[in-house]
C-alpha cells in the first residue's frame, strides 16, 4: 500500500482519436495510449489507467486523484447530440439565437450558410417579461403566464430546458422564479438559466451559451455518473476531478451543474503544459502546438500566462471565419483550434485540389493503415507512406500498420484522378495540412499583434513533434522544444493545473459615475463564488484572487481586460482605474482617444490554488553529436525529395548529446521529425531542444 503522501496522480485526456493518460509517482512519469471507445468512453479511461498502473506498479486503489478532460460536450454540439431541449425566453426575442448579429462573416459569399440555432423555433417559447438594463422589473410575469409554459414543457417532453431572459444578467429573479415552477412540477428535467451560467451582455451569446449548457447537460451528467461508477468498480477510491476551459481544475459535481465550461477542457490542459515548460526555461514568448488525431489547437503563451478571452466559438461552418460559429460566452484559454490530425481526411475538391479535414476518420474506422476497415487517406497514411512512421512500432507497438492500405486509400480517393503516385499524394496531402496549421498560426499571431517569428514553438500531442519542424520552416520560427511525454500532453497539464474558476459577471459603471462600494460589492461577490469551487480541491491553502475589469471608452462596440490587484477599493482609485486602461488601450491600438469617458461593462474574478514553484534551467547547446545505429529514407518536404535519415530512440539520449537532421526521434507515444534544416539538443530535464542549423551556425560564429 503506497503512503498518502506518496499517493499517484493521473491525468486524463479523452480525444477524438486517442484516449491519453499520464501517472506522475515519485517524480516519474508513465503513460499511454489507447483508441477512444465512442459508445462508452469511460471504458477507454478505466483501461488506460488499468495500464499505467501496472507500468508503475501499483494498484488502483494507490491513485490519490484522478484528473479528467473531455471532448465530449463539444462533440456533443458539433454534432447536434444533445438532450431534446427546449428555450424560454422574453416575448419578442424568440428568434435570436436564429438573427445572430446579423453580421456577413463572408461578404462575397452569395451562398452564404449561416450555422443553424442548436434550438429550433418550435423548441423556443416566450414569456410576457421584461428588466430594463439597471436591472427594474418593467413587466411582471403572472403565476398563470409561468404555469402555461410550463404546462407546454411537459406537454413537449423535453429532457432539458434553457431559460434567458433580457438583461437578467443584472437581475435574475424572472430566470429563478421560472426554474422554480419547471422543477417543481417536472423535477426529472433539467433547467439552466442564463444568470447562472453566463450573467453577461449581449443577449445571442448569452442566450447561445445557456442553450449549449442545458443541451448537453443531461448526457454529460449521465456520462460523469457513469465514469464516477466505473472507476469505483474498478478499485480506485480516490476523487475525480475536472478540467474547465479556463485551465482551473473543479469538482465534478460543478462540471456536471455547467457542462458547457468543459467545451474546451483537453486543449487547456496542453496550454498548461505549454506554459509549465516555458516557465522552466523563462521563455516569455511561447506558441504552444498541439496536433492529436483529430484536432490542432495553437495558442499563444506570453510572459508565461496562456491567452484568455470570455467568449469564442466552436463548429464554424467556415475555417478560420470568425462569425461562422456558434458562440459560447464562459472563460476560456484562447487558441485557434482547426480540423487538421492525424486522422483528417484527405480529398478533392470540385476544383481538383487537395484538401485536408475538416472530418476525420477518429478511432472507428481509423485512417486506412489501421487494418480496421478504414478506407479514407488520412495525415496519418501520408505520413506512414513519407517513411515519417514505423509500420511496426506506431503507438508503442499497439497498432501495426499497413503501407499497402495507405497507398491504396490514398491513389483510389485522391492521386488516381490527379494521376499522382502515392507518395507524390501523401507529399501533396502532407504539405497542405502543414499549410493550413501554419496559416492558422499566423492569422492568430496578427490578430493579437505579434509576430510569430519571435516565439518558440513548444509542441506536443501524438501528431504534434511529427509536423512542428515543417510548420516551423514554413512560419519562419528558429526553434521547437519537444517535452517529455509529449505524446499524452494535455493529461501531463492536467497534473500542472491549479484548482480554480473564474467568475464573470456585466455590471456596467462608467467613471463620470464612479462608486467604490458599488465595485466592492460586485468584486466580493464574484470572489465568493471563485473561491467556493477555488476551494473545494486546493486543501489548506489560501487560493490566489485576480481581478479583472473588462473596459471601453463610452460608445465603443467591445472592451478589453484590464487586471488589478485584488482590494477594496476606494473613490479615488479612480484615477488608478482611468490610468491603467489608457496603457492597455494604448498597447492594444497604438494610441489613447482624448476626451472620451470610460467605462467598465463586465468584472471577471478568477481563485486558483498556488501551484509549487518550478525548478528553473537554462537551455544549453550541445555539440556532441550521437552516431545512429539505423537509419531510414524518409521524405523532407523543404528539399522535395527523399532523405537517408537517422533513427534515434529517444530514450537512449543522455544530456548534452545533440541529433543531426535530418532524423526521427521515437518514442512510445510520438516521434519527432529533425528536418535537413534542424538539429536536436537533449536539454537537462529530458526536452529536445530543436534548432534551426542556420541559427547555430550564427552562435558558432559568434563564440
Amino acid at each position: 500500500m503506497v503512503a498518502s503522501h506518496d499517493k499517484a496522480r493521473v491525468g486524463v485526456d479523452i480525444g477524438g482519436t486517442f484516449t491519453d493518460v499520464a501517472l506522475e509517482l515519485g517524480g516519474k512519469l508513465f503513460s499511454t495510449k489507447v483508441l477512444t471507445d465512442y459508445t462508452a468512453p469511460e471504458r477507454a479511461i478505466i483501461k488506460g489507467i488499468g495500464i499505467v498502473a501496472d507500468k508503475a506498479g501499483i494498484g488502483l486503489k494507490d491513485i490519490g486523484v484522478i484528473i479528467h478532460g473531455t471532448t465530449l460536450a463539444t462533440n456533443a454540439l458539433i454534432e447536434r447530440r444533445g438532450a431534446k431541449t427546449a428555450f424560454i425566453t422574453t416575448q419578442g426575442f424568440r428568434d435570436t439565437i436564429e438573427m445572430r448579429t446579423e453580421n456577413r462573416f463572408e461578404q462575397y459569399d452569395l451562398n452564404i450558410k449561416l450555422p443553424p440555432p442548436l434550438i429550433e423555433r418550435c423548441d423556443r417559447f416566450t414569456l410576457a417579461e421584461r428588466v430594463d438594463a439597471q436591472g427594474g422589473v418593467l413587466l411582471t410575469p403572472t403565476e398563470a403566464q409561468i404555469c402555461a409554459i410550463v404546462d407546454r414543457i411537459e406537454q413537449g417532453g423535453y429532457e432539458s430546458v434553457a431559460v434567458g431572459f433580457i438583461h437578467a444578467y443584472v437581475n435574475g429573479a424572472h430566470e429563478r422564479a421560472m426554474r422554480e415552477a419547471l422543477e417543481k412540477r417536472l423535477p426529472h428535467v433539467s433547467v439552466s438559466i442564463s444568470s447562472e451560467v453566463s450573467p453577461q451582455i449581449r443577449e445571442f451569446e448569452r442566450f447561445n451559451t445557456v442553450c449549449a449548457n442545458a443541451y448537453v447537460r443531461p448526457i454529460m451528467k449521465s456520462y460523469l455518473d457513469r465514469l464516477l461508477g466505473e472507476v469505483r468498480a474498478a478499485g480506485a477510491v480516490c476523487p475525480i476531478f475536472i478540467i474547465h476551459s479556463g485551465g482551473g481544475i473543479v469538482s465534478i459535481e460543478s462540471a456536471s451543474e455547467f457542462p458547457v465550461r468543459l467545451v474546451e477542457s483537453g486543449p487547456a490542459g496542453g496550454a498548461i503544459f505549454a506554459a509549465h515548460i516555458a516557465a522552466r526555461y523563462d521563455l516569455n514568448t511561447v506558441l504552444s502546438f498541439d496536433m492529436g488525431g483529430t484536432t490542432a489547437k495553437i495558442c499563444l503563451i506570453d510572459d508565461l500566462t496562456p491567452k484568455t478571452a470570455n467568449t469564442f466559438e466552436v463548429a464554424r461552418t467556415y475555417r478560420f471565419k470568425k462569425g461562422s460559429g456558434m458562440p459560447i460566452s464562459i472563460p476560456v484559454v484562447e487558441m485557434v483550434e482547426i480540423g487538421a490530425g492525424g486522422g483528417s481526411i484527405a480529398s478533392l475538391d470540385v476544383m481538383r485540389q487537395i484538401r485536408v479535414g475538416p472530418h476525420s476518420a477518429a478511432s472507428e474506422p481509423g485512417p486506412a493503415c489501421y487494418q480496421r476497415g478504414g478506407d479514407q487517406p488520412t495525415v496519418t497514411d501520408a505520413d506512414l507512406l513519407l517513411g515519417r512512421l514505423d509500420p511496426a512500432n506506431f503507438a508503442g507497438g499497439s497498432i501495426l500498420l499497413s503501407k499497402d492500405n495507405a497507398a491504396s486509400a490514398m491513389v483510389a480517393k485522391v492521386g488516381g484522378t490527379i494521376h499522382l503516385s502515392p507518395e507524390e499524394t501523401a507529399y501533396g496531402v502532407a504539405e497542405v495540412v502543414d499549410e493550413n496549421m501554419s496559416n492558422a498560426a499566423r492569422v492568430h499571431a496578427v490578430e493579437s499583434g505579434k509576430d510569430i517569428g519571435d516565439y518558440t514553438m513548444i509542441t506536443f500531442g501524438g501528431a504534434g513533434p511529427l509536423h512542428a519542424a515543417r510548420l516551423c520552416e514554413k512560419s519562419g520560427i528558429k526553434k521547437f522544444i519537444v517535452p517529455p511525454g509529449a505524446g499524452v500532453g494535455s493529461a501531463i497539464g492536467f497534473l500542472r493545473a491549479p484548482f480554480g474558476y473564474e467568475s464573470v459577471r456585466s455590471a456596467t459603471m462608467r467613471f463620470n459615475d464612479f462608486n467604490a462600494d458599488v465595485l466592492n460589492e460586485i468584486v466580493g461577490q464574484l470572489s465568493e463564488e471563485a473561491l467556493h469551487f477555488a476551494r473545494q480541491g486546493s486543501g489548506d491553502a489560501e487560493p490566489q484572487v485576480e481581478v479583472k475589469a473588462f473596459m471601453r471608452y463610452v460608445g465603443q462596440g467591445w472592451e478589453i481586460p484590464v487586471a488589478f490587484p485584488y482590494r477594496q477599493f476606494a473613490a479615488q482609485d479612480r484615477t488608478a482605474f482611468a490610468e491603467a486602461f489608457t496603457r492597455a488601450y494604448t498597447q492594444f491600438f497604438g494610441r489613447p482617444i482624448d476626451g472620451l469617458d470610460i467605462e467598465i461593462v463586465s468584472w471577471a474574478v478568477k481563485a486558483s490554488s498556488p501551484l509549487p514553484p518550478v525548478e528553473r534551467l537554462q537551455l544549453v547547446s550541445s555539440r556532441d553529436a550521437v552516431t545512429p545505429a539505423n537509419t531510414r529514407q524518409i521524405f523532407d518536404a523543404a528539399l522535395s525529395r527523399f532523405v537517408e535519415a537517422a533513427i534515434v530512440e529517444r530514450g537512449s539520449l543522455k544530456v548534452g548529446e545533440s541529433v543531426k537532421g535530418p532524423a526521427i526521434i521515437v518514442e512510445p507515444e510520438t516521434s519527432t521529425l529533425v528536418t535537413s534544416s534542424f538539429d536536436a539538443m537533449v536539454q537537462p530535464d529530458g526536452c529536445l531542444l530543436v534548432v534551426a542549423k542556420e541559427l547555430n551556425a550564427a552562435r558558432a560564429n559568434q563564440e
